[in-house]
This record gives C-alpha cells, sequence and structure tokens, in this order.
C-alpha cells in the first residue's frame, strides 16, 4: 500500500511539473508582450518560391549585419547580445554587438547568435541570426498569408516589418505588417473577397 502511494505522489508531482514548464513560458512571453518595449524590425525579401514552411511565415530582416574588427574572433553559432535603438524612420537599428551581456539597464538588446562570418581586405562583418525569424499562423489561414507575403514580394514599394516586444534580452514576434496592415486583417480581408 505504501508503494502505492509513493508512486501516486510521484506521479501528482510529474504532472504538476509537466504544468509549470508550458505556464511559466505562457506568462514569460505575455510578460515580454505587455512590458517589454516594442520595436518594428523592417523585413528583407526572401526565396519567393519558399516563403511558407508548415504553418510559418520565414522572415529574414534588413537591419541583420554588424561591421567588425578584425581582431574581434567571432564564432559561427556563438551566443551574443545585439544593442538596438531606433532610427529615424522608426525601425530598430544594431548599434552595437557584445559577447557580454550589457549591463546598462538603459539600453535594449536581444540574445541571438552569429549566423555568418565574412572577412576579406574590403569587409569584415557578421550576419546576425534573431530569435524571431518566423511568424506562426493558425493552419487555417496558413495558405492565405502565404499568398499575401508572396503578393507583396512582387512590388518592392511595399513596407514589411515585424514587430518585436523586447525585455531583458527575451523576445516576443507579436506581429507581422505589410503597409501598416497587420497579417491577420490581411487574411480576414482575403478570405472575404473570397467568399
Amino acid at each position: 500500500m505504501k508503494t502505492k502511494k509513493i508512486v501516486l505522489i510521484l506521479f501528482i508531482a510529474v504532472v504538476i511539473a509537466q504544468l509549470f514548464v508550458p505556464a511559466k513560458m505562457i506568462l514569460n512571453n505575455e510578460d515580454i508582450l505587455n512590458t517589454g518595449k516594442i520595436y518594428k524590425f523592417k523585413t528583407a525579401p526572401i526565396d519567393p518560391s519558399d516563403p511558407f514552411r508548415g504553418k510559418y511565415i520565414n522572415l529574414n530582416f534588413e537591419e541583420n549585419r554588424f561591421n567588425y574588427k578584425k581582431e574581434n574572433n567571432w564564432v559561427r553559432n556563438e551566443d551574443i547580445f545585439v544593442v538596438i535603438n531606433t532610427n529615424k524612420d522608426g525601425f530598430a537599428t544594431i548599434t552595437n554587438v557584445v559577447k557580454e551581456k550589457p549591463l546598462n539597464n538603459n539600453v535594449d538588446f536581444i540574445e541571438a547568435k552569429v549566423q555568418y562570418i565574412y572577412t576579406n581586405e574590403n569587409d569584415t562583418h557578421i550576419t546576425i541570426k534573431y530569435p524571431f525569424d518566423r511568424f506562426y499562423m493558425e493552419e487555417s489561414k496558413a495558405k492565405n498569408a502565404e499568398d499575401a507575403y508572396r503578393e507583396y514580394l512582387k512590388d518592392k514599394n511595399n513596407i514589411t516589418y515585424a514587430l518585436v516586444a523586447i525585455k531583458n534580452g527575451q523576445t516576443v514576434l507579436k506581429d507581422v505588417f505589410i503597409n501598416e496592415k497587420n497579417m491577420k486583417t490581411i487574411v480576414e480581408e482575403i478570405i472575404n473577397e473570397n467568399n
């Protein structure tokens, strides 16, 4: 009988732990969305034949390169901290990339990774892999979102950006906009046109 109680207690502890971890992640993301600073990251064109992978839009960003001095030793997939600010047009811009977490509470930064390292006699830069390069959509709306995004790629005058909440280096991708309309609104308009 004692063994059954121990097994039951262990089972309940495992269930609570399994519920706690996702709940903590959700609460953390909600905190970032509600209290983090919002930045607009201008997106760059991607391969028009492959913007969608399942239920998400694959995003590339214009502001993803940082020139560095040759004496810096960067390593591919290395953890880095990208210090950002807002440019005159209201979009996020990189002001610095460092290997140690910034101690200054007055700067906003993103925990990211070095994607590529490029060095020659004229240019030395790293390409940054942001943790928010996928915008997930409800499966029933994914096809319409894909069509809208492909349509955007045809017109180079369109402005597309991701709205990202940032707090203490952590990020949450809030939404994707095309010409100041969010993707949800664009998809709903497409669905209404097709009905």
